[in-house]
């Protein structure tokens, strides 16, 4: 077995916590865990040293156990009674269910706002899209990765209807994994064209049309998907 310190250089990515930080260190660690996870730093199935994370962070064990029995609540590892801890692979079963709450409330989401909306809501939507075409063409993943995210953000604030983001916004948790899995020049120029249709039909009016793009926005990422698990299947747990 390699010595600690040889393993905590595997770890390389982890930024020693230091002194200073917003957060306490059990929130800070875990964020930088979930990161790592999200990020593909930490692949589906590895198995965690946590005594070689310790050292990384400079940190003790019980902030680090604390750290990951909350992402375990997460779905984002497992901790296996005697043998340890491990990232998760993920879960389609989970995916789809995450994706069949989205595509319900978001579709209804556009629906309503065709019909009705305030004036600030399409120069925002335009103005985002602009940005997203400026990431895609500096092909700048994290930067299109959150734009795409604001996209929706802008949507459901404009809704106005606290528990319907609440319940998005935990359901896009779970696809956090899989939107960095299917990351490319591709896919962000097919986001971009599915986001821009959305927009126009905002602005046309067309509530039924508006449902239409964006159940058929969020539909493709499934499919892509299916396709990617079929081809990588060690990444995931329910194929």
């Amino acid at each position: 077995m390699p010595d600690a310190g040889v393993k905590a250089s595997s770890y390389a990515f982890l930024e020693p916590l230091g002194q200073s930080g917003r957060g306490g260190t059990t929130d800070r660690i875990q964020s930088l865990l979930r990161e790592a996870i999200i990020g593909f730093d930490l692949a589906p199935g590895e198995d965690i040293d946590k005594l070689a994370i310790c050292e990384r962070l400079g940190v003790s064990r019980f902030p680090v156990s604390e750290a990951l029995a909350r992402l375990q609540g997460e779905g984002l590892v497992e901790i296996l009674p005697q043998r340890g801890t491990r990232v998760s692979r993920i879960r389609l079963a989970e995916v789809r269910q995450s994706m069949f709450i989205r595509r319900a409330l978001e579709a209804q989401t556009v629906r309503t706002l065709a019909e009705s909306h305030d004036g600030a809501l399409l120069p925002a939507l335009e103005r985002s899209l602009r940005y997203q075409k400026a990431a895609a063409a500096a092909a700048d993943r994290h930067g299109f990765h959150a734009l795409d995210l604001e996209f929706h953000q802008i949507l459901l604030d404009a809704l106005g209807f606290a528990r319907v983001k609440t319940v998005v916004e935990a359901a896009r948790a779970n696809l956090d994994r899989v939107r960095r899995l299917l990351s490319s020049p591709r896919r962000h120029a097919l986001t971009l064209a599915e986001h821009e249709q959305i927009v126009a039909c905002l602005q046309a009016g067309d509530s039924e049309t508006a449902r239409l793009a964006m159940e058929r926005h969020l539909d493709s990422v499934i499919t892509e998907l299916v396709s990617f698990a079929a081809e990588n299947p060690t990444l995931f747990e329910d194929l």
